[in-house]
């Protein structure tokens, strides 16, 4: 029954996108990677959440709260934050400009080449990081879930294999014959499901604590287990408090505001208005994730009795514990859905990149449309075959979504940096982009690859030179060695936004930056848009007063 409500879910959601992308042109650039410019508040939303609420975050931030628990809700809360000052601030830029990806800005307020440089650090990231943690969380859920290794008769490796080649070719099939509509649409559908099939799970789970009651399950969840609701948390806590203040905050505004993968669906917005709106209403939703993204990780520390060997099991072993087998099928083929949704997101972002940035700017610039896409789509099968090998090699990795975050920094700041000074000055030149890109990527790899594991080790073989051994003093140790990957992150972006500003005092273009206005999509904003983003920013803050 599972299998096939599983299936039967699945195609139909196929047979929605593939029907709502037939009037779509998708031989030319916008068709294919805007959808055409035509998506609405509602679609975008959707389609937003759900490129971001994939495996990686279900299970990796569940997995991590099963260990920290409430403060890796910073994940999830702050993002709402983020997303209102995209709406406000970068939005409005981004359509004046008629935008397909956040490079043709760069090469607008710079030149081409910090552009082709941009696009070659987002697709490193990419194919190196993302789209192999993505199949790999999801492989690890629907192995969990279905037990495929005993379906199967095969080892636990060999079931991640086989799951992760499935996920990579039909997710590819969307993404790379389908193009954004149809990634968007899809989208849509699995989102509404995810969020009923994501909120089973804490219902189940707490009722199976409290006997069948959902209100005795949390207060005994909360009574037995007081640490886990403490939105500060601790020095050894995952995400440090004080880290809100400095790198997370960056890194959001980076994920949400200039990442393509999330921002090219507002960038297919048929204007700012429904762009806007889109943002908010996802940032709204947003601060309910908590509720499936971090509570499931807490019950399953609860239920197991934190002995599980491996915290990214907490989500997919939950699942199988609390769900009704009735459910487990369409649960499956929801979250199944939300690991498409990601994959194919970032693959069609990525093959927007290609086929925008680099084919038809460096390797064929008489290409028109239709060869673009052809020549993008070829490069996106590539790009996915890459990363179905890529994935099962993640299998000994500790925190995933820590991994990820911390990796994703090699990008992600100098990225940012770069676009902040572009909107924000006028006179910066493009030598000192190039420089502000090159440098946040050596010196964060330097510090994160190279220093802190020799100072952690150095404090670590000094602790145990001096005797201690408790595993919650040495977690501490390792804490204090050096600081919070976070906390680099802002200290690395204040220092190239620094150098990005003494080389524009000292070499200034010679005229200044403006903007135009394409007149692509009606830019009239939303007049509420000041009004709703204030009310978020105030119950973000009082999600934080409340669980302090």
């Amino acid at each position: 029954m599972g299998i096939i409500s599983f299936l039967g879910f699945t195609l139909l959601v196929g047979v929605i996108s593939y029907i709502a992308t037939l009037k779509t042109d998708e031989n030319t650039s916008d068709g294919y990677f805007l959808g055409g410019r035509s998506l609405t508040a509602g679609v975008i939303a959707a389609s937003l959440l759900l490129t971001n609420l994939s495996t990686e975050q279900i299970v990796g931030l569940n997995g991590s709260s099963y260990i920290d628990g409430l403060v890796v809700m910073a994940w999830e809360t702050l993002a709402a934050l983020a997303m209102v000052i995209t709406a406000v601030f970068l939005l409005p830029r981004y359509l004046k400009g008629g935008l397909t990806t956040i490079p043709q800005f760069l090469s607008k307020r710079f030149d081409k080449s910090t552009k082709t440089l941009t696009s070659a650090l987002f697709l490193t990231g990419y194919v190196v990081v993302l789209l192999p943690i993505i199949l790999y969380t999801g492989s690890t859920a629907v192995s969990g879930m279905f037990n495929i290794p005993e379906l199967l008769g095969v080892s636990d490796v060999q079931a991640l294999w086989i799951c992760v080649w499935f996920i990579g070719v039909i997710g590819s099939i969307y993404a790379v014959f389908g193009g954004l509509k149809a990634v968007a649409v899809s989208d849509t559908v699995n989102a509404i499901g995810l969020l009923i099939g994501g909120l089973f799970i804490p219902v189940f789970g707490l009722m199976a604590i409290g006997d069948g009651s959902m209100m005795d399950g949390l207060d005994i969840l909360i009574t037995e287990n007081p640490e886990k609701f403490n939105s500060i948390g601790s020095s050894t806590s995952e995400v440090p408090f004080t880290t809100i203040f400095t790198g997370m905050m960056l890194v959001q505004l980076f994920y949400w505001g200039t990442n393509q993968q999330i921002i090219q669906r507002a960038l297919a917005a048929k204007n700012l208005k429904e762009g806007q709106k889109g943002l908010l209403l996802g940032s709204f939703i947003k601060i309910l994730g908590p509720i499936i993204v971090v509570l499931p990780g807490i019950i399953a520390y609860h239920m197991f009795e934190g002995n599980l060997d491996n915290s990214v099991d907490a989500y997919p072993m939950l699942v199988r514990e609390v769900l009704p087998p009735s459910l487990l099928g369409f649960f499956a083929a929801v979250l199944f859905g939300a690991i498409l949704s990601s994959f194919n997101s970032v693959l069609n972002s990525s093959v927007t990149l290609f086929g925008i940035d680099i084919y038809k700017e460096h390797i064929n610039k008489t290409a028109d449309e239709r060869t673009v896409v052809k020549y993008g789509k070829l490069f996106g099968i590539i790009l996915a075959i890459a990363s179905m090998f890529l994935a099962p090699l993640l299998a000994n990795t500790e925190s995933i979504f820590n991994y990820l975050q911390q990796v994703n920094g090699i990008y992600s700041i100098p990225i940012l940096t770069i676009i902040v000074v572009g909107y924000l000055t006028k006179y910066v030149p493009a030598i000192a982009a190039k420089i502000g890109l090159i440098s946040g990527s050596v010196l964060y790899c330097i510090s994160e690859f190279i220093v802190r594991p020799h100072l952690t080790n150095s404090a670590l073989e000094k602790a145990a030179d001096n005797g201690i051994v408790d595993v919650a003093e040495l977690a501490l140790v390792k804490a204090n060695a050096y600081p919070h990957f976070l906390h680099v992150m802002a200290i690395l972006f204040l220092f190239n936004v620094l150098i990005m500003l003494f080389i524009g005092k000292i070499k200034p273009r010679e005229t200044p930056y403006v903007q135009e206005y394409t007149k692509e999509v009606d830019i009239k904003p939303w007049k509420y848009v000041n009004i709703v983003g204030i009310l978020i920013c105030i119950i973000v803050i009082g999600v934080y007063i409340y669980f302090s």
